[in-house]
């Protein structure tokens, strides 16, 4: 916050406006302490941490039980990268088929299953229904992100689905909502996208990933542990073969 406090001074508030600016300009208009901004940065970072992590653990096992998506994610690696450096962000925009291996993994395997709850602030109808004042509401974004009458074989790990149609998922787009929409989505929720982008990028990138000698992929446990966030009951065990020269 100094920093940015700082740099903010030095170019007369011309600076590039990141997450800590926005709060920053926004302090005194709302009353913001610094206590309240050091907690709301600590919340985005903390929240980001165990879902990340779910994301990339399913990703991964989907990767490794689906060896032509890892292929041709690679070969897409190979083609916009090479062999003689590693991916930086930059290179995000080449990438359309690695960022469609993200949204699947989204799609199936969203880290919290049904959403934080929310709580209507007024009688409202959703489908039929009457939802009353006050009432708890938890969005199934597991059950939607699985519905045959959305999804074309709504089981099957096919990335190619994003490049035959373009969804959103950053809230705009009701089909795909694992950062959750409106005044409620994720602030984080493009930190998350680049973070499992670069995480999944050098992973595949870097290696080639299989399973232990003598494990079938149909004897992975792809159940979820029960809970706000749906770990992998059974940890991932996956074999990692060196693709780029050892100094990468």
């Amino acid at each position: 916050m100094e920093e940015h406090t700082a740099a903010r001074h030095k170019s007369g508030g011309e600076t590039k406006q990141h997450f800590v600016d926005a709060l920053l300009t926004s302090k005194e208009k709302y009353e913001l302490s610094e206590v309240t901004i050091i907690g709301l940065l600590w919340d985005m970072i903390h929240a980001g941490i165990d879902t990340t992590i779910i994301s990339i653990e399913w990703a991964m096992v989907e990767l490794i039980k689906n060896p032509r998506v890892q292929q041709k994610a690679q070969e897409e690696l190979d083609r916009a990268i090479g062999y003689e450096r590693v991916m930086t962000e930059s290179d995000f925009p080449n990438l359309p088929y690695l960022r469609c291996v993200v949204k699947e993994a989204e799609r199936l395997h969203p880290p919290l299953p049904l959403m934080l709850p929310h709580k209507a602030n007024s009688n409202v109808k959703i489908g039929g229904y009457d939802i009353p004042k006050g009432s708890i509401v938890h969005v199934n974004v597991w059950a939607m992100g699985r519905d045959p009458k959305i999804w074309k074989n709504p089981t099957e790990f096919r990335p190619e689905r994003f490049l035959e149609e373009d969804v959103d998922m950053k809230g705009h787009d009701f089909r795909l909502l694992p950062f959750g929409a409106g005044r409620r989505v994720c602030p984080g929720a493009q930190l998350g996208i680049n973070l499992m982008t670069s995480m999944l990028g050098h992973l595949l990138h870097h290696f080639s990933w299989s399973l232990p000698e003598g494990v079938k992929s149909e004897e992975i446990d792809m159940s979820g542990n029960p809970g706000i966030m749906s770990f992998m009951r059974t940890p991932l065990q996956a074999v990692a073969k060196l693709r780029l020269p050892a100094h990468l």
